[in-house]
């Protein structure tokens, strides 16, 4: 009987089906969900994903360039207040990094991590991209470019430590030491 007919599936505007993707990812904080898994997340078939995206690579990449647009926005130079200390800046970032709503993000960034060191171009281009744009963030705010290394290095350092053990603390400690001692250097050179 025609009343019985089961209704067709609603079609997602292919935008928000990837927001959604991404999200999933996000939650499980790796791209490794089954396309079964990540239908099942997102609420839709498994045959409608690949009608949208074509597969599963092609899912991965469009929410690998979602995610570096959504981290790009956040973390633009001009999403800060000109003329803030590097302190401002650098604590405003780790508290941002550390905040429970960005772990999923910190360990699907952490899974493209692992990903460029077993030879992913693709996660490989991502993290390159997110060194350029936070090294753009910092210069704008730390003229100097050695300092500008040496904090996102102990930044991601103390990253993974906060991942690992949950507390931001140390890491806390360790960046304001770093820019404490950095700023009593230009301070001692300036006076020179």
């Amino acid at each position: 009987m025609w009343y019985m007919r089961r209704q067709p599936e609603k079609r997602p505007d292919q935008g928000k089906l990837l927001d959604r993707c991404l999200r999933a990812f996000i939650e499980a904080g790796t791209l490794d969900l089954s396309l079964d898994q990540l239908a099942r997340q997102v609420g839709v078939s498994k045959r409608m994903l690949i009608h949208y995206f074509g597969g599963r690579d092609n899912i991965e990449q469009s929410a690998m360039a979602r995610l570096e647009d959504a981290l790009r926005a956040q973390f633009a130079p001009e999403a800060f207040p000109a003329g803030v200390s590097p302190r401002t800046i650098v604590m405003a970032l780790w508290k941002r990094t550390t905040a429970p709503e960005s772990k999923g993000v910190l360990l699907l960034v952490m899974d493209l991590s692992r990903r460029a060191w077993t030879g992913s171009a693709r996660a490989r281009a991502f993290y390159e991209e997110q060194q350029r744009l936070w090294v753009e963030l910092l210069l704008k705010f730390i003229p100097d470019r050695r300092m500008v290394e040496e904090i996102l290095q102990l930044f991601q350092g103390a990253t993974l430590a906060y991942l690992i053990t949950g507390d931001p603390e140390p890491g806390r400690r360790s960046l304001m030491r770093t820019l404490s001692r950095q700023h009593r250097i230009r301070t001692f050179r300036r006076r020179r």
